[in-house]
């Protein structure tokens, strides 16, 4: 490791100015910092603070993990703890958006967060960073998330087979009016889940109704709300699919609330990273993955890459698979589909061949 006198005499400058600027002092000009940051990293300069800590960052390249991520990352979360118990690291949550200064690069960063390595949640807006740190060798891990580039590791669960097969399953019933409930935050997982809903319509030959599909933001009152909004439509869906567990949730309350039986007259098939879908009442028919054991996987792998355990030059590209698990909440379509008013009024829809009136 080089030394900060050896990094002050490559950049020309004092030892007190390469200090300000490796603890990122604000009152450093422009090219000065460039020129020590250039030495510091040529020099592969790590602070002696830092090098012995057994810590991982838990990294969000946009925004830091809000409530209407839902419980994914908590799930996530649990994981990577029980994930970095096997090498004893610590993890501390880490922002690039509010943290990083512009002349630094992400392995600089890093070691200045005293960082051995980092686990990346993104979305669909953050990806060329997550490449650009993994091009820069930094120990780097995304989870719930597909990459082509070889040198990203990633940790995913491949939700798409899965949710044709459920979508196939209400097809399979009798229903042809299927409502769809889709997360409004950009990211592979949701964009799959949407189109695993058109291609299951596409391959039974059958046409969306654009009025059915509805993005927001997932949570249980959005999700609520949705259903109101279905519910009262001239021609309500007979069966819904959504794809998070939160507006899952929200669904099942409003029946609840709403008088709407479920599956007798409305079939329901949901979402869980959990186990929540054993807990609603009916049991809810789900898509499931296990987001604690992607965390879990994730970080167990980095610790140990970190480490210089024996796997530490093998890739990880770790593909999970979800399931789909039937239990109470799906049944065939009533014979006269209910059309329920956001009064509560509730309507009996005649069937007239292939119409509703």
């Amino acid at each position: 490791m080089a030394s900060v006198r050896r990094i002050a005499k490559e950049a020309g400058v004092s030892v007190a100015t390469v200090s300000r600027v490796l603890n990122n002092h604000p009152h450093v000009d422009g090219d000065t910092r460039k020129k020590v940051l250039a030495a510091a990293e040529s020099q592969n300069y790590v602070r002696l603070s830092q090098r012995s800590q057994a810590v991982l960052g838990l990294v969000y390249p946009g925004e830091v993990v809000s409530a209407e991520y839902g419980g994914f990352d908590m799930a996530v979360l649990s994981g990577i703890l029980e994930g970095i118990n096997e090498q004893r690291f610590d993890v501390k949550i880490v922002s690039i958006m509010r943290d990083k200064a512009s002349d630094e690069t992400y392995s600089q960063f890093f070691a200045r967060k005293g960082l051995r390595g980092v686990l990346l949640r993104t979305f669909e807006h953050t990806r060329k960073v997550c490449t650009a740190i993994a091009s820069e060798g930094f120990p780097v891990v995304v989870i719930a998330d597909r990459f082509a580039e070889p040198e990203v590791n990633f940790a995913w669960t491949d939700s798409k087979p899965e949710c044709i097969r459920a979508v196939k399953h209400l097809i399979d019933l009798g229903h042809r009016r299927i409502a769809l409930m889709v997360h409004s935050v950009a990211d592979t997982d949701h964009n799959d889940r949407r189109d695993a809903y058109l291609q299951a319509h596409r391959e039974a030959g059958l046409t969306v109704d654009p009025s059915l599909m509805i993005q927001n933001q997932a949570s249980a009152e959005n999700g609520a709300n949705s259903l109101t909004r279905l519910m009262g439509m001239p021609d309500p869906p007979t069966a819904v699919f959504i794809t998070d567990p939160l507006a899952t949730l929200g669904v099942l309350r409003r029946c609840l609330e709403m008088g709407i039986r479920v599956p007798k007259e409305l079939s329901i098939v949901g979402f869980d990273d959990s186990d929540v879908r054993l807990h609603t009442f009916p049991a809810c028919t789900a898509v499931v993955q296990d987001a604690r054991l992607l965390g879990m996987e994730a970080a167990r792998w980095l610790t140990r890459t970190a480490s210089g355990k024996d796997n530490a030059a093998t890739p990880l590209r770790k593909v999970m698979q979800a399931r789909l698990e039937i239990h109470e909440t799906t049944a065939p379509p009533p014979p006269r589909p209910i059309r329920v008013l956001p009064d509560g009024t509730r309507v009996l829809k005649e069937r007239q061949g292939s119409a509703i009136v």
